[in-house]
């Protein structure tokens, strides 16, 4: 991999004229919170990894970034496939300079602890959407006997980790990942609990079991993992993104129209598939041929909604199904459970003429339907990007989507294929930046020859 892997974008922008009535199929990418542990895992391996289906967004990129940063060779095989080798994996401590513009880079402390005893996190980033505090990572690692020491270049963990028992005080995605991978090449018998039991955390248990890992418990809140001192190499395929399945769903609900959402999972979002019904849209889906059929005629109705952990309704899908509600008829609570800061995006929506109170940090009223207008809007995070990128499609004129690099984290060429069923979406771009690129490979290092993506 050379050095010249971009990943500053250009300012862009988004232009979208409205209303939309969405029509046709559309297809789902992988999953992001699938890819990137995954990504994190082939520190452990013995062998190559080749991970199949990865989302080309930008996480990605800077996922392999730092994984090249690490020492981890990286091929591109084909659109979509990379093989990871991390033979020559020759340091413990994350760049300083990308570790903060990725909060899943806090997964990679796992494995390389695993391997190597040691390593130094500086602080992560991510989506700005409350407290994220790392206390809890910090007690699990403590609890696998890990020394904990804060620096100013981050924090440092040291020590040779010996199994544990640990529970979770929270559910946590990324923190029952993160030990999950730790765990699988420490001696003994370690046991988490209360872990959380997301289709993501599912699919990296069963990718490190096919790999030796010796876990039970796969899809419940207790894993017990006993250690391994080798894994081997494999072959794994990203499951689809249930976050991009229920937002291309709440785009219906939000637009009216009819929708076949093709590669995907139903059973991954049956709780929020339900919640559409209950507002009155029709659903049908095949599990077998992973599709998911959806119509709605507008107006539906108002339902209240609660996010949850796994199988409830995702937090990531509050912001979409929040702008559902505004063309819904009558008087919806909206109470977000994880994040005290994911409701803040609802004044943007007011902008455009939706009538949102917000309660507190955690619950607003959505009071529907209401007819929404074009606005300037900057996109705060990825699940609220989407979110306006869906109330832009409804609303009457023309919306201009700022910031759209926190859009693109999450969702691959989201307006190419939004065209296709209706949406009418541009990006602009402007100013004398280079484009965001994909890892750049040499074409010796990649046997069919293929670059980056």
């Amino acid at each position: 991999m050379t050095e010249e892997c971009i990943f500053s974008l250009p300012y862009m922008r988004f232009l979208i004229d409205g209303p939309t009535t969405i029509h046709g199929s559309i297809s789902v990418a992988g999953a992001k919170n699938a890819a990137l542990p995954f990504l994190a895992a082939s520190i452990l391996l013995d062998a190559p990894l080749e991970v199949h289906r990865v989302p080309m967004i930008e996480d990605v990129h800077r996922m392999l970034e730092i994984a090249h940063r690490l020492g981890i060779a990286i091929d591109a095989v084909a659109p979509g496939v990379y093989r990871l080798t991390a033979a020559g994996c020759t340091t413990s401590e994350l760049p300083a300079d990308l570790t903060p513009k990725l909060r899943a880079a806090i997964i990679f402390t796992g494995p390389l602890l695993a391997r190597w005893g040691s390593t130094v996190l500086p602080q992560p980033g991510g989506c700005t959407i409350g407290q994220r505090p790392i206390d809890l990572f910090l007690d699990g690692f403590r609890a696998f006997g890990v020394t904990v020491t804060e620096e100013a270049a981050g924090t440092r963990f040291t020590g040779k980790p010996r199994s544990a028992r640990y529970v979770f005080p929270l559910v946590s995605v990324t923190g029952t990942e993160t030990l999950l991978l730790l765990a699988v090449r420490t001696p003994g018998v370690s046991v988490l609990e209360n872990a959380a039991m997301e289709p993501e955390v599912t699919a990296l248990a069963q990718l490190l079991q096919s790999c030796g890992a010796h876990i039970e418990g796969i899809g419940t809140p207790t894993l017990v993992i006993r250690g391994v001192e080798h894994l081997s190499g494999g072959v794994v395929t990203c499951i689809p993104d249930r976050i991009e399945t229920g937002a291309f769903a709440a785009l219906v609900a939000a637009c009216g129209g009819s929708l076949e959402i093709r590669d995907c999972d139903p059973t991954q979002i049956a709780v929020p598939l339900k919640l559409l019904e209950d507002m009155g849209a029709t659903i049908a889906t095949d599990a077998t041929a992973g599709v998911i059929r959806i119509s709605a005629q507008l107006p539906l109705r108002a339902i209240s909604i609660r996010t949850h952990e796994y199988p409830g309704l995702p937090t990531d899908l509050q912001p979409p199904f929040t702008v559902a509600l505004t063309q819904a008829s009558g008087l919806a609570l909206v109470h977000e459970t994880i994040y005290e800061g994911r409701l803040f995006y609802v004044d943007k929506l007011n902008k455009m003429g939706a009538n949102i109170t917000l309660c507190d940090p955690h619950r607003c009223l959505v009071a529907g339907p209401r007819p929404l207008h074009g606005a300037r809007l900057e996109s705060p995070d990825i699940r609220a990007g989407i979110a306006l990128l869906i109330a832009a499609a409804c609303a009457t004129g023309r919306s201009v989507i700022e910031n759209v690099y926190q859009i693109d984290r999450g969702f691959e060429r989201i307006e190419e294929r939004l065209r296709d069923i209706g949406v009418r979406i541009q990006r602009e771009e402007e100013g004398a930046h280079q484009p965001s690129a994909p890892i750049a490979l040499p074409d010796s290092r990649s046997p069919q020859g293929v670059v980056g993506y």
